[in-house]
């Protein structure tokens, strides 16, 4: 799994103009992130951050990922759909994290009131790493599955260029024909396509939920511009906005500033500090509305930590996908190790062990976004704190993984040009559009009719980024 881009970093004079050339080919490219200082705006820009050289991914790994995405769009699809467990696996995180038990207030709001929606759309991205198994075999394992706001899907689908011209400045073409196409936002929209069609109206928009200060806004216009060309139009607005503007008719019809909205697309809400009062308000108003949400708050919730730590637990796989081994096999063979911290003998096993041996652990909190995990002096520091604790039930502990590190240059803004050590994630994207089995007509022949074309419409997108 080494990179094999060894000699190639020994000439720092040749790296310096590689690394101008690969900067100028991402721009051209659109390669791109607003900076720092101008979040908010487009008048000046940056590159966004990559590598040098491609990362090299086993085929066999690949070919594994790509197979067991389908089987994880069922899985999130089964889990959302299953009321019963997601109550029954977060009782315990939703008394002790403040933002997973408003979430699922919500989404208990909308169950009462009854789902009004009946086309659900998921677009999700699964992350993995490699390892070496004992025999020195490479082995998949996943990190994690974002089930809201999945994102560089659009960045993703440009790099592959960038990185065919690095390759072909330094006349290997060879190796630049290897570096596989990669589209991802022209999937994800493809996924966006089929749920606005099955909403049956053909004026209706897509709002796509965005923050005001957003960064990495080009890798959203991305799926914008391809759901244009199919002359399905999107508009931006803010959780603010749709708290002032947003409505919904007798039939829970959504509408933004008058217009009738088919599909959600959030790129926000995902982390306690995008939501005020008033965000909240509007997020309940998106629920209760008949317009397919991506992802509705069932979909959200099946991308917690803890329900991923419960989906490793022996028996559950085999309950939300009953009479398929094959497939419960595959997902099975993914997983890192994932350990429950409520409070009880199997979290005080969890925590007794993570202590013991700091380095072969990570606490993870139910936060998507980045940057929440803990490993080594802190990690042991929280979990002294917690032990004995009810807010332990909040975090999980996961096996840390151990990639193999190779030489690369991050090509970062503003930072010189030096060769340090890489590992690399792998992310699968992957999409599904499904039709609520409680919203099928009552007649038998059309039940097993739509339950059949269900199935096929778990289509998908299963495009990489690395």
């Amino acid at each position: 799994m080494a990179t094999g881009w060894g000699s190639l970093l020994q000439d720092e004079q040749q790296l310096e103009e590689l690394a101008r050339q690969a900067v100028d080919r991402a721009l051209a490219e659109g390669v791109l992130l607003r900076t720092l200082q101008e979040p908010s705006s487009s008048d000046v820009v940056s590159y966004a951050p990559f590598t040098l050289f491609p990362s090299l991914v086993p085929s066999a790994l690949l070919e594994q990922a790509y197979a067991v995405q389908m089987d994880f769009n069922m899985l999130v699809d089964a889990v959302s759909q299953n009321a019963a467990f997601l109550e029954q696996t977060l009782s315990s995180t939703i008394k002790r994290d403040n933002f997973t038990a408003r979430l699922f207030n919500i989404y208990k709001q909308v169950l009462k009131e009854g789902i009004a929606q009946t086309v659900f759309l998921g677009l999700n991205r699964s992350d993995y790493m490699f390892q070496r198994n004992a025999d020195g075999s490479p082995v998949l394992k996943q990190i994690e599955i974002n089930t809201i706001s999945a994102s560089f899907g659009g960045l993703a689908s440009r790099t592959p260029a960038v990185h065919r011209h690095v390759l072909n400045v330094l006349s290997k073409t060879k190796e630049a024909a290897k570096i596989l196409s990669n589209n991802p936002s022209k999937g994800l929209a493809q996924g966006i396509t089929k749920a606005w069609e099955l909403y049956g109206s053909a004026n209706a928009l897509v709002l796509l939920i965005a923050q005001e200060k957003e960064r990495n806004i080009f890798d959203q216009r991305a799926i914008e511009n391809e759901l244009l060309a199919k002359n399905i139009h999107v508009i931006r607005r803010r959780f603010e906005d749709v708290f002032e503007k947003g409505s919904l008719d007798q039939d829970r019809r959504l509408f933004m500033d008058g217009q009738e909205v088919a599909v959600v697309y959030f790129r926000d809400g995902y982390m306690p500090s995008q939501y005020s009062v008033q965000n909240w308000e509007a997020r309940l108003l998106l629920e209760r509305s008949c317009a397919i949400k991506c992802p509705d708050i069932a979909t959200q919730l099946a991308g917690t930590k803890k329900v991923q730590q419960e989906l490793s637990r022996m028996g559950v796989l085999e309950m939300l996908l009953p009479g398929q081994p094959e497939t419960v096999a595959r997902l099975r063979a993914t997983f890192a190790g994932l350990y429950s911290l409520d409070m009880g003998e199997e979290g005080d096993q969890a925590i007794t062990e993570a202590l013991a041996a700091p380095s072969q652990f990570v606490l993870k909190p139910q936060r998507e976004g980045g940057g929440n995990n803990l490993y080594g002096e802190e990690m042991v520091q929280a979990l002294e704190h917690l032990k004995d604790s009810e807010e332990r039930a909040s975090y999980i502990l996961m096996e840390k993984i151990e990639p193999e590190p190779f030489g690369n240059c991050l090509l970062r803004p503003g930072s010189p040009v030096r060769v340090v050590q890489c590992i690399s994630e792998l992310g699968i994207f992957g999409v599904y559009v499904s039709i609520s089995a409680c919203h099928v007509p009552p007649n038998p022949t059309t039940t097993i009719a739509i339950l059949t074309e269900r199935e096929r419409r778990k289509l998908t997108a299963t495009e990489h980024e690395m």
